[in-house]
């Protein structure tokens, strides 16, 4: 299954979604897993630029029944499309913010002690008691509660009335190798602080620690769930690792509005930091930074054009960039350039645009401007 949904309506530039690619992905994400461990799709930031209801409503129709966002926002939206979907809230949520995460059965993740204190007043007061996970900080320095503290502090909490403490979680500051030494430490200072909530007589707790990364390279730390982001929009996977590799399932694409046959010495864009070596073909194609194109594209990256690759020449504008076809390419008006994706024989990824951005691929997929739901 496949939908198109544009980027922006004054472009002529679109996102192209597999949904079927999602669903194998997850499915394999699935099956990886012990049955007693449980997949945690991560839709933060629209789904990573995909369209959260979009790749919400997929996956749990594909068995995955568990969502990790952000903010209240997103939550509110996952919940409009998914009633009988787990959400969990990773971010500042606020005493205001109690009547709609009651009403909307949210999961808020507490982050610090001071802003649980907070909500537990406000549940009490409007007579509601929120169903929570808490984050431990064992090494990220980012949010949660001190891991030498947590314990303390969360049995503390259930004991204020207006919180019910279900689960608890924290995060890798890095994960991707199985030899990671901090990664190991971060692992280990979890489990004394799940050791000392036990000791301490709290209830078992529904614990969840790894990522993507941690996924890939550390099976052992599967636990209850395992949150998974990138891997699920199909990258970060290991090729030649042991558990499992998922397919890219977004595309993005524009059109050519203008092709010119143009001299050797012929200047480009801004500052004219392109000039033509040989007689050549330029075409103009309608879509720029507005849109989400790095400019750090500028005359290095590339795009897909009638098959082939197609450097990008002068600098990435606002609404526009210029890419050298190459003469005789028999590019025209209205073809078809695709950003990231595949074309013919040829493909480019996040990944790839983001090397030449030096960068990551979430940032390359979550800038995309897209009317994607």
């Amino acid at each position: 299954m496949k939908i198109s949904t544009t980027v922006n309506r004054r472009s002529n530039a679109w996102v192209e979604l597999d949904l079927d690619l999602l669903c194998q992905n997850v499915t394999a994400m699935k099956a990886a897993l012990p049955v007693s461990s449980q997949v945690i799709l991560v839709v933060k930031a629209n789904a990573y630029g995909h369209g959260i209801t979009t790749v919400v409503s997929k996956a749990f129709a594909c068995g995955v029944h568990w969502f990790f966002v952000a903010t209240l926002d997103e939550a509110v939206r996952v919940r409009s499309v998914l009633p009988d979907a787990n959400i969990l809230l990773l971010g500042a949520v606020w005493p205001e913010d109690v009547p709609e995460i009651a009403l909307h059965r949210i999961m808020p993740v507490l982050i610090s002690e001071e802003l649980a204190y907070q909500l537990g007043e406000a549940a009490r007061n409007e007579g509601v008691t929120l169903t929570c996970h808490v984050k431990v900080d064992t090494g990220m320095g980012r949010l949660g509660l001190p891991w030498e503290q947590a314990a303390e502090q969360m049995a503390k909490l259930n004991r204020i009335g207006g919180l019910d403490i279900q689960g608890i979680c924290m995060h890798f500051a890095s994960a991707g190798r199985s030899t990671d030494a901090f990664a190991k430490l971060q692992a280990e200072r979890f489990q004394s602080v799940l050791a000392d909530c036990s000791a301490r007589g709290l209830p078992a707790l529904f614990a969840h620690l790894a990522n993507s990364a941690a996924f890939s390279s550390h099976p052992e730390l599967d636990m209850n769930g395992v949150r998974l982001g990138i891997l699920a929009y199909g990258y970060g996977g290991k090729p030649s690792g042991t558990r499992i590799c998922t397919k890219p399932l977004l595309q993005w694409k524009t059109r050519v509005i203008q092709v010119k046959k143009v001299p050797a010495g012929f200047p480009v864009s801004y500052l004219s930091t392109h000039v033509t070596s040989e007689p050549t073909c330029l075409a103009t194609l309608d879509v720029g930074y507005a849109d989400g194109v790095s400019r750090l594209m500028s005359n290095k990256g590339y795009v897909l054009v009638g098959g082939r690759r197609a450097k990008v020449v002068g600098r990435v504008t606002m609404n526009f960039m210029v890419v050298d076809v190459g003469a005789g390419s028999g590019v025209k008006l209205g073809d078809e350039a695709v950003l990231i994706g595949s074309q013919g024989t040829e493909s480019l990824w996040a990944d790839e645009v983001a090397r030449w951005c030096a960068t990551i691929p979430y940032e390359i997929l979550t800038n995309i401007r897209s009317d994607t739901r």
